[in-house]
């Protein structure tokens, strides 16, 4: 009788992970479905909704709808001639060390000395690490500069915001409501105006494009539409302070495809170090200059990601910039390394407007300093220097 009553839970037990397993399969995910060129978005459309999907937008710049659909739908429709491949739209995150950040009311705490001629204003570490002072001479950055992140504090008085585009929540605000998204912005773009701080190209026009949520996560899905935005509005530079360790087939689609339309992109290379070859995506990829953290004495950070795909290294330990609320804060991550990088890129832009994401990649490496100790895994071609950048012919 015991051994009978065994097997009747036995049996309950393997038909209850069967259930649950033609549930999952059932249930509906969040993929992208990646067309043939050519195929327009009403035929996507309608094709989704054949095999079971809902879809939730488009992505012009890599042809592909977003549904949500199930896996045997997924599996089925991958035999469509139409379609050329199906992923997950997956999550990317901030590459952000410690959480909360150090905030201060002291406006003055840069941990660097007095802006240009400014008094009341501080000039963070890592700007001047870098030379950006010495580079204002000849460039200040007025170039167009997306920040792919949690938005920008449109209220704080050291930023100026030229404008953008909420991708999580289209039509809504983008202003930031988490905090890395400005202090992002600072680092790139903090107004020489007397107060609080000044950023490495304090005179670039900066854009918020809203794709990280308000706990610090993005969807692939509104990377895409972030990069579509950026080359449809003219921008020069964008700078992406996320990854993931997971690769996207689509992601790297739609990066080829903005490069390839004249935007440069600067990416953090991800926190996953020491490891050897860490490097995250959309860092990861060779259109995109890959970006590990420095601390004031110019060493690597201890978990900053390393790797052969990095380009260039940049401060990134206690970095000091605008914070929600109008105030100021001290972070640290390769999400404020990549910055600095990009703001040199505005500063190269200014004076050479019709140089190529190439060009502009080139002769950051090329004008970067070496530094020694550090292979070339950690540093790329060296720490990106503002002053050689602007000079460089």
């Amino acid at each position: 009788m015991a051994r009978r009553a065994w097997w009747v839970v036995f049996v309950l037990l393997v038909w209850i992970l069967v259930a649950a397993g033609t549930v999952s399969a059932q249930s509906p995910t969040r993929k992208i479905i990646m067309f043939r060129d050519g195929v327009d978005e009403a035929a996507k459309g309608e094709v989704v909704r054949q095999f079971g999907g809902k879809p939730l937008k488009q992505l012009g710049l890599v042809n592909a709808t977003v549904a949500e659909i199930s896996q045997a739908s997924t599996s089925a429709l991958v035999g469509s001639q139409m379609v050329v491949g199906i992923e997950d739209d997956i999550r990317l995150r901030e590459d952000v060390v410690g959480n909360p950040p150090v905030l201060s009311p002291d406006r003055r705490q840069g941990g660097g000395k007095g802006g240009p001629g400014q008094s009341g204003e501080a000039t963070p570490w890592g700007v001047e690490q870098i030379r950006a002072p010495e580079a204002w001479r000849f460039s200040e950055g007025g170039v167009k500069v997306a920040i792919l992140d949690s938005g920008i504090d449109l209220s704080h008085p050291d930023l100026k915001v030229a404008g953008g585009v909420n991708e999580i929540e289209p039509g809504k605000s983008y202003n930031d409501d988490r905090g890395h998204g400005t202090h992002v912005a600072g680092i790139v773009a903090a107004l020489a105006n007397g107060r609080g701080i000044v950023g490495v190209a304090p005179d670039a026009r900066l854009y918020a494009v809203k794709v990280i949520d308000k706990n610090g996560e993005v969807w692939v899905s509104d990377v895409i539409d972030g990069l579509q935005w950026s080359v449809t509005n003219g921008m020069r530079v964008a700078n992406m302070s996320f990854g993931s360790s997971q690769d996207s087939r689509a992601l790297r689609r739609a990066v080829t495809r903005a490069y390839s339309a004249g935007l440069l992109m600067v990416a953090s290379a991800g926190n996953a170090g020491p490891t050897p070859n860490s490097v995250h995506y959309p860092a990861a990829y060779p259109e995109v200059l890959a970006v590990s953290a420095l601390d004031r004495s110019d060493h690597i950070a201890p978990w900053s990601s390393v790797g052969p795909q990095i380009a260039l290294a940049a401060p990134g330990v206690d970095i000091y910039s605008t914070y929600l609320g109008g105030g100021y804060a001290t972070l640290s991550g390769t999400s404020m390394a990549a910055p600095h990088v990009t703001g040199v890129a505005a500063l190269r832009l200014r004076l050479h407007p019709d140089e190529s994401p190439a060009d502009v990649a080139e002769a950051l490496k090329k004008s970067a300093d070496r530094l020694p100790g550090l292979t070339s895994d950690q540093q790329g071609a060296g720490r990106v220097d503002a002053l050689g950048a602007v000079t460089r012919r």
